[in-house]
């Protein structure tokens, strides 16, 4: 029997080694999560501390790159990003509900979350979500089907929110979200992602490893910029609304425009 104990703990320790993403489990009781998807689940999958607290840079190098293959140079670039959302003056981390405070990064019309006037927009909205997956139509989703779910939220937000409001930066951070799941969910090449993998990250806040997913070879800054202007290229076509053009440098100089 002992036997028999110690080989099934050794079966669990080395599938825990081989597969680091399975080790999931949702915010315990004293835990916080905020309004970005991925980083609550890297939460959930240990990568980031578990609870959601105290995130300093070596954490979030140190999970985007093992979890996703990020480049050191984008992952602190988005540890800087999320840390100017901590009110405390002078802070070097920060913590996932940080993230909630409304507009700095926080906007409103998310993919899947509720504009932060109606409910707190760190937890995941059904209603919301679906409003944004039923503009993807078949099993692969493609830019332009991202890129007119996008503008379906920006236009029931705007029509039902009476506080509506989206400042450059929020613009900005909108495309990039559909960048950055169509880079890390689905495939550079195309921007193209599948649909299973995309619901069951967002619904679950879980990598989809179990529906074939798997990280980057890399993601550099010049790989996410890239991607963000084929969406920004994609949005003028289908709105027909100019959309001010990708810099090469803009990642850092987003970040400039936060630290003003």
């Amino acid at each position: 029997m002992k036997l028999d104990f110690l080989f099934i703990a050794t079966v669990f320790t080395v599938s825990a080694l081989d597969n680091p993403y399975g080790n999931w489990k949702p915010a315990g009781p004293n835990g916080v999560r905020g309004p970005c998807p991925m980083l609550n689940t890297l939460a959930n999958h240990g990568f980031l501390p578990h609870n959601g607290k105290d995130i300093t840079e070596n954490d979030t190098v140190s999970a985007l790159g093992s979890a996703l293959n990020f480049d050191e140079e984008i992952s602190r670039l988005m540890h800087k990003f999320a840390v100017s959302t901590n009110p405390a003056p002078n802070a070097t981390t920060y913590s996932l509900n940080h993230l909630s405070r409304h507009n700095i990064l926080e906007h409103d019309a998310s993919l899947s979350r509720a504009d932060a006037y109606f409910a707190d927009p760190a937890i995941f909205n059904q209603t919301v979500f679906d409003q944004t997956r039923s503009y993807w139509k078949g099993p692969i989703v493609n830019l332009k089907e991202a890129v007119r779910s996008r503008l379906a939220r920006l236009e029931t937000s705007n029509a039902t929110n009476p506080t509506f409001t989206l400042s450059a930066l929020g613009k900005t951070f909108g495309l990039g979200e559909i960048a950055a799941y169509l880079a890390v969910l689905g495939d550079i090449p195309s921007a193209t992602a599948i649909k299973a993998r995309l619901v069951y990250f967002f619904e679950n806040e879980r990598l989809p490893v179990h529906l074939g997913w798997t990280k980057l070879s890399v993601l550099s800054k010049t790989d996410f910029t890239d991607m963000l202007q084929r969406v920004a290229n994609a949005t003028e076509k289908v709105s027909g609304e100019a959309v001010e053009p990708v810099k090469r440098d803009s990642i850092i100089g987003l970040h400039a425009t936060l630290s003003e």
